[in-house]
């Protein structure tokens, strides 16, 4: 059974390592069957709140991560969670559980859209579908505000950010690419000027 590391936040729970790369298979692959309408509501639960492999700020700063990089953000999770276990084979189990299923089901689901994609049943039920998928994307966003109180921003700045970027992508429809370098720089420009104020404040409280 995975022994429990205990954080720096003694509020906050100990968290588990995967036991093995099978169980790392294994979960993955559970949360990508059940991720319908997107997988990162279901990797947040999965993860955070059931397995305790990482707490909601790691979560946070993970998808942070695979979000600048290139490639599907939950692809770059699964990549990033595997090697920092078990090295690059726990990325490759991780990767394998995430993606050979629903690899095989996609392919199968492909073959059948293509012969009734004209009905119109079919068409409505995917419309339906996005609303949906619109309002897991909603949930983990509400999910995860609670752990941007730790970001040396603060609450103002960081909730500025987040409308900023509302407001170029969903909006303006301007490049995500583009929005992403650009805020996301600012952002860390931000954060790393307000770190040296709090290093200075500390240097003069220290004797």
């Amino acid at each position: 059974m995975a022994e429990p590391v205990p954080l720096g936040d003694e509020n906050e729970p100990a968290l588990l390592l995967p036991a093995s790369k099978t169980e790392l298979f294994r979960v993955f692959n559970r949360l990508a069957l059940q991720g319908f309408g997107g997988v990162l509501p279901v990797a947040h639960r999965h993860l955070v709140e059931r397995e305790r492999w990482l707490s909601p700020a790691q979560f946070l700063d993970l998808l942070t991560l695979s979000q600048v990089l290139p490639g599907p953000n939950i692809v770059n999770m699964a990549l990033i969670i595997g090697d920092r276990f078990m090295g690059w084979r726990g990325a490759l189990a991780a990767c394998g559980g995430l993606l050979l299923l629903p690899l095989l089901i996609v392919l199968s689901l492909v073959v059948l859209y293509q012969q009734a994609a004209h009905l119109p049943w079919v068409a409505g039920a995917l419309r339906g579908m996005g609303a949906v998928a619109a309002g897991l994307i909603f949930a983990i966003a509400i999910k995860l505000a609670p752990s941007l109180r730790i970001s040396p921003l603060g609450w103002p700045a960081a909730a500025a950010l987040v409308a900023a970027t509302a407001v170029m992508v969903g909006l303006l429809r301007w490049p995500m690419a583009w929005v992403v370098l650009s805020l996301g720089a600012l952002g860390m420009a931000g954060a790393g000027w307000r770190l040296r104020q709090l290093q200075r404040q500390a240097r003069r409280v220290v004797p």
